[in-house]
């Protein structure tokens, strides 16, 4: 098997079992795409892009539709926030101290990965944080 963890794969949804949906592989393996890391709807047929999650003893692979990897879901966050300050005119009322329900509302992701993302834009100098919240920013 010439796959590795994080490859970007070609997925065909076959069918739906109890825990996720049986996909076939770049049209040669068979994988399983679990119900509960899902976050659009899909549907037997349906034609996706994927990647290699796991590869695991028996041979059987585990696929998901978001890349793998700690680095790239930062960078997707990262986005998420700016975009979203862009949006609120350089403001949110969210800080590392937010409830987690308040943040998953505003912006549709986990505390955790809400606290590492603004951690990366405060490196970069592109925000501020304070007990109000967060800012976009500004060289004035």
């Amino acid at each position: 098997m010439e796959l590795k963890i994080g490859d970007k794969v070609d997925l065909i949804v076959v069918r739906n079992t109890g825990i996720g949906f049986t996909v076939l592989i770049n049209e040669e393996f068979e994988g399983l795409l679990y119900k509960n890391e899902l976050y659009q709807k899909i549907e037997e047929g349906q034609k996706l892009v994927g990647y290699i999650k796991k590869i695991r003893e028996d041979g059987k692979l585990d696929v998901s539709l978001q890349a793998v990897g700690f680095k790239q879901t930062i960078v997707k966050n990262e986005i998420i926030i700016l975009d979203a300050l862009k949006q609120k005119e350089g403001f949110l009322p969210l800080n590392d101290k937010s409830k987690p329900d308040d943040i998953k509302y505003q912006l549709g992701m986990s505390k955790k990965a809400f606290k590492n993302a603004i951690g990366g834009l405060f490196k970069q100098k592109l925000i501020t944080i304070s007990e109000e919240g967060i800012t976009l920013f500004s060289k004035d």
